[in-house]
């Protein structure tokens, strides 16, 4: 076999299941990464998508498109899409068992809601939490008087 017969795979057109007779439906990224960080958070041992109050401001200043507190959308050559997600988890919780838990958890919904394939799924676990610190990172200063 030669090295051609994988080069015809690759250009074999597909038919696009987001169009139809009466024209075409698109979804943005950022609803695809909106999906991403809700099924992320539904998973136990998930204290945020993204970072903190100061990971926060950074992410307004970079602005990038697809980019969304913690959550970067792509698409390969044949439109599956490709996804990095930045968590800080529960402190005493198994790292590599809550990544795969939410590698799994983002891949069923978003195959669900858009019908379409996540070829890669990148979990970058940034931080750990107690419970005590999410409490104070929780707290609302304005809900509260002196």
């Amino acid at each position: 076999m030669s090295n051609s017969s994988e080069n015809d795979e690759s250009t074999i057109p597909t038919v696009s299941e987001d169009s139809n007779t009466l024209g075409e439906i698109r979804i943005n990224h950022s609803v695809v990464a909106s999906i991403v960080r809700l099924a992320a958070l539904e998973v136990s041992g998930v204290s945020a998508v993204g970072g903190g109050f100061v990971d926060g401001i950074a992410d307004i200043f970079k602005s990038k498109k697809g980019d969304e507190r913690g959550v970067r959308v792509d698409q390969d050559e044949v439109g599956d899409y490709k996804i990095e997600i930045r968590v800080i988890l529960r402190f005493g919780v198994e790292l590599a068992a809550v990544g795969t838990e939410i590698q799994e958890r983002v891949v069923a919904q978003i195959e669900k809601m858009t019908s379409k394939n996540v070829a890669v799924i990148n979990v970058v676990i940034d931080g750990v939490r107690t419970d005590e610190e999410q409490a104070k990172e929780d707290w609302d200063p304005q809900s509260h008087t002196d």
